[in-house]
């Protein structure tokens, strides 16, 4: 099967699985079809699926994955005097390092709002379904949603790490508090934490809490600098730490850090 006949055929997969869906007409043009695939995996709840469909969704999203661009952790080159640091400003899931995280909400299973341009969502969608099956595996087994900072790590499936580390961060709904740092600060050590468990040696981080969660960008760029510092310097086994940004109001905060 062609990579495009496999993007129409997992769209029809997906198309049968609701009545409401019945009589939709796929279109003709290659990005619209691209947009339909990915939506309808952001809105489809965590149920089985076949090992078929499976199969040609790996091999679909891993030549799309290729064609976006992969960038290796080893080729980034560190702006600190500390050499374990670094900034990379780009799309989170094109790096191939060990583990990136993801900035999750409590109920983990990811974003389910169509085509949403969230991390949470980008990061389901490159995955394949099987991160959000993973996921909810997670939350019914332990009967509760997410707490805010802690995390869990779940395999990367399609993505070209190697993991994913999926932590709830603090939503600030008016004043910023203490409590609000803390749990920032728990944020990044939790996903420290699970990186030493798992004798992973690189982690990319987004900027948890500074977009929809409104954290305040420079105080949270702060907090993350400082907690990946002190965690550093009390264990050895993470060689490398991406703080990974997307636009460059983000950059310039956290190159002034580091310098």
């Amino acid at each position: 099967m062609e990579h495009n006949e496999q993007r129409i055929w997992m769209i029809n997969q997906l198309l049968s699985e609701e009545e409401d869906y019945r009589g939709c007409q796929i279109p003709d043009d290659t990005q619209e079809q691209k947009n339909l695939l990915r939506a309808l995996m952001n809105v489809r709840p965590p149920r089985a699926i076949s090992k078929a469909f499976l199969d040609i969704q790996d091999e679909y999203l891993s030549a799309e994955n290729e064609a976006a661009g992969i960038v290796d952790v080893d080729t980034l080159s560190s702006c600190s005097s500390d050499k374990r640091l670094y900034i990379w400003q780009g799309d989170i899931t094109t790096i191939r390092i060990d583990a990136i995280v993801n900035a999750a909400n409590s109920g983990m299973t990811g974003c389910y709002r169509p085509l949403h341009n969230c991390i949470d969502n980008c990061i389901h969608t490159r995955a394949g379904i099987q991160l959000r099956l993973r996921c909810n595996d997670i939350i019914r087994q332990q009967g509760h949603e997410e707490p805010t900072g802690q995390a869990k790590i779940t395999p990367a499936y399609n993505l070209p790490c190697k993991y994913v580390l999926h932590t709830v961060g603090p939503i600030v709904d008016g004043r910023l508090t203490q409590r609000h740092c803390d749990l920032l600060a728990s944020c990044y050590r939790s996903c420290l934490d699970l990186a030493e468990e798992n004798s992973l040696h690189s982690i990319a981080f987004c900027c948890i809490s500074t977009g929809v969660f409104m954290f305040p960008k420079e105080k949270a760029a702060e907090i993350a600098v400082q907690t990946v510092k002190d965690y550093l310097d009390a264990y050895s086994g993470i060689e490398k730490v991406v703080f990974n940004v997307f636009s460059d109001a983000d950059r310039e905060i956290y190159e002034s850090i580091l310098a």
